[in-house]
């Protein structure tokens, strides 16, 4: 019987995965990573724990955010949250622009926090290295920490992990994640103030969603990775933008070898972003309106080849966000030109397009009995009434599809990790 509210999250398809509530209290919580369910918190079956679980759910966002403690101005803001202000621009050091999934703005500006004193430390994810397939949360204290975790990783990630140590010391530590991480830590900071200051800066990645195990595995099997490899490194962008995804292994012997190369858009398309999770589908906040700063691709001026040197879109949510951007580029770890508000709408219109969508597939699940998550304040049926008619009309029925081809009703069980 199900009894906690953590387990609930879980099996009713609302989890993100953020990590935070086994972070926090992992003597009662563990994250698993299923293949198909993605990297999800599992409580420990013992009274206790259960009683955990029920302080564990005041810093969880998965059940919805309350868009209305974010100042908002403007249409603009209404539909992507707070823009203070927007660049276009990358980082100055040459190889961490190379390695980035765009400009490496994330990185420098990850960077510019350690050497301005901001911060002694940064939670973020890198691959793990004994297992590339999958990521870890882990905090960075210098240049070349923050470089293994450079570029996109487009699978599981429980970043939020890091809060329990960030809790538990007195180090100030900048968090960079994903806007569903990002909505968890703002949350978190509400429930424990003391977080404010040990978390003096939040940067969100713009994410599409996160596929799973099992969209890892074929995409090793397109780039020619024998099935019984060991792993050495998975790339899935940078080296240029957007970059190629390659992977290199070993064999018994320790050799080591090259996969084939794909492009970043036959590897997102085609094998990848099929393996996103339900709950990443109906998340109506891919681009981080609760962070300080936030970053994505400008895809509005696209690279004319994969290895073409990256450019960041870079958005200022917060007045705390805005200086410390202009400190960055003042001190030249970051290049950037100024941009008008209204640029992540031409940058990222496929996520413009996806929030309209979630009013429409929210609807289509409610209908059916199934819960969704509560998101106060943000204005969904606005974005949704503007698209097309046959936009908003298969975001109805395609949900109905997929809730009986997935049968979306029945609850999540998290196995154990293979």
């Amino acid at each position: 019987m199900i009894d906690d509210p953590i387990t609930r999250m879980v099996t009713r398809n609302l989890c993100t995965g953020c990590g935070a509530c086994a972070g926090l209290f992992p003597e009662a919580i563990t994250m698993i990573e299923d293949p198909l369910h993605g990297r999800r918190p599992v409580v420990n079956d013992d009274p206790a724990s259960k009683e955990v679980a029920e302080l564990a759910s005041a810093f969880c966002a998965g059940a919805g955010s309350d868009w209305r403690e974010l100042p908002r101005t403007d249409i603009i803001d209404a539909n992507w949250g707070p823009i203070l202000a927007a660049w276009e621009g990358w980082s100055s050091d040459p190889q961490i622009r190379h390695r980035g999934s765009s400009g490496g703005a994330v990185t420098a500006l990850a960077l510019h926090s350690l050497f301005a004193g901001l911060a002694s430390g940064v939670a973020h994810v890198a691959a793990r290295q004994d297992d590339p397939r999958r990521n870890e949360a882990v905090i960075s204290r210098g240049r070349a920490e923050l470089l293994r975790g450079a570029g996109s990783r487009y699978a599981q990630a429980s970043p939020a992990e890091a809060l329990g140590q960030v809790a538990a010391g007195t180090e100030s530590v900048v968090f960079v994640g994903k806007p569903c991480d990002i909505a968890t830590v703002r949350r978190a900071i509400s429930a424990d103030p003391s977080l404010d200051n040990k978390v003096p800066l939040t940067i969100a990645i713009f994410c599409a969603g996160a596929p799973n195990l099992i969209g890892t595995e074929r995409l090793l099997s397109r780039l020619g990775v024998p099935s019984d490899r060991a792993i050495s490194e998975l790339r899935y962008r940078g080296n240029g933008w957007p970059g190629t995804m390659q992977a290199r292994w070993r064999d018994a012997n320790g050799e080591e070898y090259h996969s084939a190369e794909i492009t970043y858009a036959e590897g997102w398309g085609e094998f990848l972003q099929s393996e996103r999770r339900w709950r990443c589908r109906i998340c109506s906040d891919h681009t981080g309106a609760f962070a300080d700063i936030s970053v994505g691709d400008p895809w509005h001026a696209p690279p004319s080849g994969d290895g073409e040197a990256g450019r960041s879109l870079i958005v200022a949510r917060t007045e705390r966000g805005r200086a410390f951007v202009e400190a960055a580029i003042r001190s030249g770890a970051l290049i950037a030109e100024p941009r008008q508000r209204d640029v992540i709408a031409r940058a990222q219109p496929n996520l413009a397009a996806t929030h309209g969508a979630v009013w429409g597939r929210r609807l289509a699940m409610r209908m059916g009995g199934l819960p969704t998550p509560n998101d106060v304040g943000q204005s969904l049926f606005s974005q949704w009434w503007r698209l097309p008619a046959r936009q908003k009309l298969a975001s109805i029925l395609g949900t109905w599809r997929r809730i009986v081809r997935e049968r979306l009703w029945r609850p999540v069980r998290i196995a154990a990790e293979g």
